[in-house]
């Protein structure tokens, strides 16, 4: 497939990578709450970095009005310089607390992501010691087909609230799927943790989009007022005119790509395009892949690097997220430890050792009810996660 503009949009909006981590930020009172933006996770996904620079310029005329502190942080320098996705290894797959450990004790020189995840670990350290109000992490992508705007959580209920106030798409269960994103990181600490997709990468729109979302982010944690943001109604209504879709959606399969594998998704896929069971998506070295169930499309792959050839989701009832909600309200959780075949891990309160051959009887959509959304398989036995957390220290 061929991005459209791909060759004009660079040459209009290359980006000067500079040695400093922070794109900008704008500070008030250590009490309120703290938006970290980051931008540029990706190198081949710039919309972010300008569209943080366009609000960094106009938040000067608000900056006496801000009940708030806003920091725009790069991600991937060297690949944004560079313009490629990643160097070695995706920056936004590496983020866990043995990683962490091993770059604070030792940096491979010859890892350059290893030095990048570093660096916004350090910054990311000192701006959560610094601030004591509320902490909202939003890392802003495209994607490498055309698609209407999306968020993406790790599935807690602070999550799901505050991303329900956007008139946008919601994902569900990415974390599931993929190992070490960052707000995943963030998320298991007890933050406030989205990923915002505006749109295809090599787009103006995007930018548009990741500028709105920023405002209406900022409105929405209550940092700023409507008639404090110039346009407001113009923010609003660029994401409210594009979507009119507030569902929530849940990931049922993720086609992963080998090392070595030759992938080429089939051309015209859009995100949450339907598809029916057995329909040819895609060919992997040649030989087709077809869908194993009926449902919607979800980021299909249209760039040479990357790990994820597609994934398909459905759409959640109301009344299942109303029902997840209440049992996590009221710690119905608890009552997963009394049946046979499950308990809680002895190191870790978050997570629950499930035996797959005493607790057979219980299909992973049951712990998605009670929060426990990530499974990992370890030995014989699955460790379910649970996503709700309160705030804990971080490492």
């Amino acid at each position: 497939m061929t991005l459209k503009n791909d060759i004009d949009f660079e040459k209009s909006k290359r980006i000067s990578i500079h040695s400093e981590r922070i794109i900008g930020k704008v500070l008030n009172n250590s009490d309120d709450p703290t938006f970290i933006f980051f931008a540029g996770i990706h190198g081949n996904e710039k919309a972010g970095v300008h569209a943080a620079k366009r609000v960094l310029k106009k938040m000067e005329e608000v900056r006496g009005t801000l009940k708030g502190n806003v920091y725009f942080i790069y991600g991937n320098k060297k690949a944004l310089d560079l313009e490629v996705r990643y160097l070695q290894v995706d920056l936004n797959r590496i983020w866990n607390i043995e990683r962490i450990n091993k770059v604070k004790e030792k940096i491979d020189e010859n890892n350059p992501e290893e030095i990048e995840q570093f660096e916004i670990y350090s910054v990311v350290k000192e701006i959560i010691i610094k601030h004591q109000g509320t902490k909202y992490f939003i890392d802003l992508h495209t994607t490498s087909s055309p698609t209407q705007p999306f968020i993406t959580i790790s599935d807690s209920l602070n999550n799901r609230k505050f991303s329900s106030y956007f008139s946008v798409p919601v994902i569900l269960g990415l974390e599931e799927y993929l190992n070490g994103p960052l707000l995943t990181f963030m998320n298991e600490y007890g933050y406030i943790s989205l990923g915002f997709e505006a749109g295809e990468h090599f787009s103006e729109v995007s930018i548009d989009n990741c500028e709105a979302f920023i405002w209406l982010a900022l409105y929405y944690g209550k940092c700023l007022k409507k008639k404090e943001i110039d346009n407001f109604d113009h923010f609003d209504q660029k994401l409210n005119q594009l979507l009119e879709n507030k569902d929530f959606y849940q990931i049922d399969f993720r086609y992963s790509i080998q090392k070595n594998e030759n992938f080429a998704m089939v051309s015209g896929f859009r995100n949450f395009d339907q598809i029916d069971r057995d329909e040819l998506l895609a060919y992997s070295d040649g030989k087709e892949i077809r869908a194993q169930s009926k449902g919607l499309i979800f980021m299909p792959l249209y760039q040479k690097l990357g790990e994820d050839g597609f994934f398909i989701i459905h759409k959640i009832s109301k009344k299942w997220l109303k029902l997840s909600a209440a049992l996590r309200k009221y710690n119905a959780h608890h009552l997963l430890r009394i049946l046979p075949g499950i308990q809680r891990h002895p190191d870790n309160p978050f997570t629950l050792i499930v035996n797959p051959t005493v607790a057979k009887f219980m299909a992973k959509e049951i712990f998605h009810l009670f929060g426990y959304r990530q499974r990992v398989l370890t030995g014989k036995n699955y460790h379910f996660i649970k996503r709700d957390r309160k705030i804990t220290p971080f490492p």
